[in-house]
């Protein structure tokens, strides 16, 4: 097993910064892509790419990614959970609006408090820890409070909230498989591979399924926007989430992930013209806080 910290240090807080940032950037990369190439079929097509990079990346290091070491069918199960996940999302999106679908995508991090210290103790958050982890969720339904109440004046939960909802939930659960199984004792390359080798299988079918218009004689944004998402986002800052996996809590990691939908919405005001007040800000402000509470030593 490899030695895990028990806290963040510098390192994995810069790291977590820069893959946060560059997430919520490709949120808007991916919709600005959206009127040339359907979001089903843009996973589909980033995930074969990393699928492929990933590949030449393990033949170059010398990492062994077809040896037995009885991680097959968690491995199986963490890329379905993983493509599951992707599905819920953009299926969710044609029910429920954007905001709603981040809120509830993004309870997440709660899934993960609640179900890993069950089979890992040292997991366990306090209830200071608690209360970061709730600020910052907090803040994040405030950022998207305008959209919350977008076609939604009941207030109940419809098959799009059901949806996003599943999404975080298949997020945690692929988080729990890595932690509990044998895929945390494998390299980060090979804890990938089967993701995203699982979603190059899945995903086609998926968006097929669901009536996407396959279609490639594409723009040079768009293909530059399917080079981005592949080489940034589906290969270089998932393997990053993977070896952060590897060698710290979960708990404390997932805290970060709050601040992706906030980083959208800046770049959302700084590129598509999106409106982002002082009140965007204040809430980038109370996620840091939570953050900060999370990954308070006792």
């Amino acid at each position: 097993m490899p030695q895990r910290r028990d806290h963040l240090d510098a390192l994995a807080i810069v790291l977590l910064v820069v893959c946060c940032l560059f997430w919520g950037f490709q949120q808007v990369l991916v919709k600005a892509t959206l009127p040339e190439v359907a979001p089903l079929l843009q996973a589909a097509i980033r995930f074969m790419g990393a699928t492929v990079l990933l590949w030449m990346w393990c033949r170059y290091r010398g990492v062994a990614l077809f040896e037995r070491d009885g991680t097959l069918l968690a491995g199986l199960l963490a890329g379905v959970l993983f493509c599951g996940e992707f599905v819920c999302i953009y299926v969710g999106l044609q029910h429920t609006t954007a905001s709603r679908l981040t809120l509830f995508l993004y309870t997440s991090p709660f899934w993960v408090s609640l179900l890993l210290p069950l089979f890992v103790p040292t997991e366990r958050l306090r209830a200071v820890q608690w209360t970061g982890l709730g600020l910052a969720f907090a803040a994040v339904a405030f950022a998207l409070q305008d959209g919350l109440q977008v076609n939604n004046a009941t207030g109940v939960i419809g098959l799009g909230d059901a949806l996003a909802l599943a999404s975080g939930v298949l997020w945690a659960l692929t988080t729990v498989v890595i932690r509990t199984t044998r895929l945390a004792s494998i390299s980060p390359e090979k804890l990938l591979y089967y993701q995203v080798a699982m979603s190059t299988v899945l995903l086609p079918f998926a968006s097929s399924s669901l009536g996407e218009v396959w279609q490639f004689n594409l723009s040079a944004f768009a293909w530059g926007s399917l080079a981005i998402q592949t080489v940034a986002g589906a290969f270089a800052s998932y393997l990053v989430w993977m070896w952060l996996l590897r060698h710290y809590p979960a708990t404390r990691l997932g805290s970060f992930v709050f601040l992706t939908p906030v980083f959208a919405m800046v770049f959302g005001a700084l590129w598509l013209g999106e409106t982002v007040s002082a009140l965007t800000l204040a809430a980038l402000v109370a996620v840091a806080a939570g953050i900060v509470l999370v990954n308070k030593k006792a």
